[in-house]
């Protein structure tokens, strides 16, 4: 799914005149990104042995992603308006490739699923309705899955800092 979607997103962006069109931006993300993924298996054992894929998106957007199997996308707003050097590329990288290596967005939907599953069975079972279904589903999302997330991002972090260490990056 996750490769589909990338594709999606790459044909889009080519639809629009929107990938790729700083090639002096592209060959430095690219050449970071092939420093990082020999120390993915470090964490990871099969990871060096993906699919790599790394674009660059015109778009003013500060943002960066990793999707499973090694597809990476980097917004050109997050280089140029933040005027970001190699080593902090390369730390945005470590952590959008931790993400991928640590499969955050699989536990996230198995979570929700399991939650949306124990929500809906507990309001069957106490004869609720949908009003308590949505109060208990706004509930987990606020206060539940928001720790799952900073979690997740923390480590990312940790991971992906020591992913640019190892590559050479400050």
């Amino acid at each position: 799914m996750a490769a589909q979607a990338y594709t999606k997103l790459k044909d889009d962006t080519v639809a629009k005149g929107e990938l790729n069109t700083n090639h002096a931006m592209l060959a430095r993300v690219r050449a970071i990104a092939t420093r990082i993924e020999p120390q993915t298996g470090v964490f990871r054992k099969d990871a060096p042995g993906w699919k790599w894929e790394v674009n660059v998106i015109s778009s003013d957007t500060l943002n960066a992603f990793c999707m499973p199997g090694g597809k990476i996308m980097f917004y050109s707003g997050l280089i140029d308006k933040l005027h970001l050097t190699d080593d902090e590329i390369a730390i945005v990288m470590g952590h959008e490739i931790a993400h991928a290596l640590r499969e955050h967005s699989r536990e996230q939907v198995s979570q929700a699923l399991a939650a949306q599953t124990a929500i809906d069975l507990g309001t069957a079972l106490f004869g609720l309705g949908q009003g308590a279904s949505d109060v208990a589903a706004v509930s987990y999302q606020n206060f539940i899955a928001t720790k799952f997330s900073r979690t997740d991002e923390a480590e990312a972090d940790r991971i992906g800092l020591e992913l640019a260490a190892r590559a050479g990056y400050d």
